[in-house]
This record gives C-alpha cells, structure tokens and sequence, in this order.
C-alpha cells in the first residue's frame, strides 16, 4: 500500500503553514518503515488542484491542514476522515483550504479519491503581514496532531521510530521555505 502524508497550507501566514511545517518535521524527527507499505511526505503548499495526480496515486492519504469550525478556538485539532466529515466543519478559512476541499470534491466526483485522513487545527488567521512563527495554541496542538498521525501509521502497519528528538515545529518553520514544494514528485 503506497501512502501519503500531504501537508497543505501558506507557510507565509503563520498558523496557516501548519500543514508543511509538521509534514516537515514528521519527515525530520521520525524513521518510518514497512515490509509491504511505502510512506511519502509531501509538502503540498498551496497547489491545490495540481495535486490531483499525486493524491490519485496513492492508496491512504492523510492531509494536514487548517479547519474552520462553527464555535472553535484557536488550537483546536480535529481529525476525521474525508467522506465523514462532520457537519460543524467549514474548512473555509482562508483561499487554500477551500481550493483543497473543492479539489478532493472533484477528485471524488471522478471516482479516483483514495481513503483520506484529515488531520486539522483552527489557526489564528491572519491578515496581511507575513510571519513564519505560529502562535503558541497551535504549537501546543501539534503535539496533538503529531501524535494522532503516528498512531494512524501505526494502525496501518508502519512501524515510527523516533530518529531526531531535538527538532522543533519551530526550528522546522523557520526552514520550511528552504526545503519548499517538490514539483518533480516522480509519481
């Protein structure tokens, strides 16, 4: 089983980039391995629709990114799959998140959807000055969010060793520029 840990977002925007960063820092801090399933990460930016080809290439995704939720806080995290996405979630928070959802809507209309894991947080939105720090709730939700997409690689049979404890989701933010958006994706 080929899978696919997607992380979408505008690292310009603080908690908006929550989606890279921690796409970035799994990849950094943690050895991911099986026999008969393959994990990649992507840092998926804001490309929504040209990412069509590489969601449909794969056979689980989990995609992290913001959520909009009717009465949430800042910091909230909430994780829940694609075709049972409750009713409270908006997910139309800033311009990339509704390219995305409106993206898996296409891609479902078409038949190609694989099962999708989302895993989100509300952020603290942004006008528009540009910052790569996020703010401390959402920090502190990584942790959450973190921990909910090893358990769920676990759960698909992939063993997570932890390779690098000193990393930070606020080291790898400052660097998420650096490493960017991998076009040639080879899928």
């Amino acid at each position: 089983m080929k899978i696919l840990i997607l992380g979408i977002g505008n690292i310009l925007f603080g908690d908006e980039g929550i989606g890279p960063h921690l796409a970035n820092l799994i990849e950094e801090k943690y050895l991911l391995s099986s026999p008969e399933h393959s994990v990649d990460i992507i840092d998926g930016g804001t490309l929504a629709q040209r990412l069509i080809p590489i969601i449909t290439a794969y056979d689980k995704v989990v995609i992290i990114d913001c959520v909009k939720v009717e009465g949430g806080e800042v910091g909230d995290v909430y994780s829940f799959n694609f075709d049972d996405m409750p009713e409270y979630i908006t997910w139309d928070g800033s311009a990339h998140e509704v390219e995305m959802l409106q993206t898996l809507q296409m891609i479902e209309m078409m038949g190609d959807l694989p099962p999708i894991k989302i895993v989100g947080v509300i952020p603290h939105v942004i006008g528009e000055n540009s910052t790569f720090s996020m703010t401390d709730a959402v920090l502190k939700a990584s942790l959450t969010m973190e921990r909910v997409i090893v358990d769920y690689l676990g759960e698909l049979g992939v063993s997570v060793e932890i390779k690098n404890r000193e990393v930070s989701l606020s080291e790898i933010a400052q660097t998420t520029y650096i490493k960017g958006v991998d076009y040639d994706l080879g899928v």
